[in-house]
């Protein structure tokens, strides 16, 4: 049975990798099932929040605001995992965000993994709740603090080792990391004209940008333009 392994949560502004990103990132390093070290940053998406992603999260625009990229700590990210197989609940939610950012930047980060929901599935009753919080109070567990990176990943451990301690002498099987597939396209850059054409349709429409242009991709901008245009309208010729 696995003990080694980094357990992970990300926070983000929102569920998909490809248009949504990461704000917090929390994760714990075990190894033969204890805590040798943990790492914790806050991460600057470059955009408003949604109110509903602060309600639930606690995560503000001023928390983030003085934070580094994502580019910036994604080296350090993946050099804190290196060797060692992940652990999440719902892993390939994060995996997806970090696997996203890390073929953005041309970086190397395949990893095998185990997953403490699809543990949930197979270990809990029927009509229990399998979410983190739900399996958590299930099993006794109570987290210092919900929906924030570090102290979920730490939540995902505890939940972990309590599942292998009641059933890995049975299901051993069941306690191997896997092979985590998610295919990521890499993102084409933003151009100076794409750039220019937001800014002026921004700008005739009267629409206040909640994402930083500068930071934004070219796939990122094309969306959104052919929102703008599809809600709004296109600047009419002035010929």
């Amino acid at each position: 049975m696995t003990t080694s392994y980094v357990a992970i949560d990300l926070e983000t502004t929102g569920i998909g990798a490809k248009r949504e990103k990461i704000t917090e990132i929390g994760m714990v390093k075990v190894v033969d099932g204890n805590v040798v070290e943990t790492y914790h940053t806050m991460v600057n998406p470059h955009r408003e929040i949604p109110e509903r992603i602060v309600e639930l999260t606690g995560i503000t625009d001023e928390m983030v605001k003085d934070a580094p990229g994502i580019e910036e700590v994604l080296p350090d990210v993946i050099a804190f995992c290196e060797g060692f197989p992940l652990l999440g609940h719902q892993i390939i939610f994060d995996y997806g965000f970090l696997m996203q950012a890390a073929v953005n930047m041309k970086l190397e980060f395949k990893k095998d993994a185990l997953d403490t929901l699809k543990l949930c599935r197979y270990l809990m009753p029927g009509p229990e709740k399998k979410n983190l919080g739900a399996a958590c109070t299930y099993f006794g567990i109570v987290p210092e603090t919900a929906h924030r990176a570090l102290s979920d990943a730490m939540s995902t451990h505890l939940l972990y080792a309590k599942l292998m301690e009641q059933f890995g002498e049975s299901r051993s099987d069941l306690f191997v990391e896997k092979p985590l597939i998610y295919k990521a396209k890499k993102e084409r850059p933003a151009t100076k004209r794409q750039k220019q054409h937001l800014h002026d349709l921004l700008k005739y429409h009267r629409i206040e940008a909640t994402v930083q242009i500068d930071h934004m991709s070219g796939n990122e901008i094309s969306r959104m333009i052919d929102q703008i245009i599809f809600t709004h309208g296109r600047i009419p010729d002035k010929g």
